[in-house]
């Protein structure tokens, strides 16, 4: 019997704390994108960033995690190793398709984009890769 109110008391102590470390994170809905041309600014960088592609507008309406998942030095972060290798290979046409990186990306690693343009060029960088069976970097892109 003792060793039956034993277990009983592991039991309930074991639920109790894994209960009690669970933690909500809340997130801002995605925006929904409607187009196939996409434009990202930040006003106060005088900064523009325009997507034009037809399969990316449906892939993040459906794929995209939503803001606030990722922090924003996490998503400086692989955005500044994907452009990196992005802009190598637009400078190098007859190693790679020159289809696919047609002109290099201008991001300059020390400036503060602010969150919206750097989770919409790594959601874009997302789609890509996994669209195009390519990996820029080191990082495999996830969804």
């Amino acid at each position: 019997m003792k060793s039956i109110v034993t277990l009983l008391f592991v039991v309930i102590s074991v639920l109790v704390a894994c209960n009690s470390s669970k933690t909500q994170k809340t997130f801002e809905d995605k925006p929904k994108l409607e187009s196939d041309t996409i434009r990202i600014s930040n006003e106060a960088i005088e900064y523009d960033v325009i997507i034009i592609d037809g399969g990316f507008t449906s892939w993040f309406n459906s794929n995209a995690k939503p803001r606030n998942y990722y922090s924003q030095s996490y998503l400086e972060a692989r955005n500044k190793i994907w452009v990196l290798e992005w802009n190598r290979r637009a400078m190098l046409p007859s190693q790679y398709n020159p289809n696919l990186y047609e002109m290099i990306i201008n991001y300059e690693t020390t400036v503060d984009y602010g969150y919206e343009v750097n989770y919409m060029i790594y959601n874009y960088l997302v789609y890509f890769q996994l669209t195009n069976k390519q990996q820029l970097g080191g990082f495999v892109p996830r969804i």
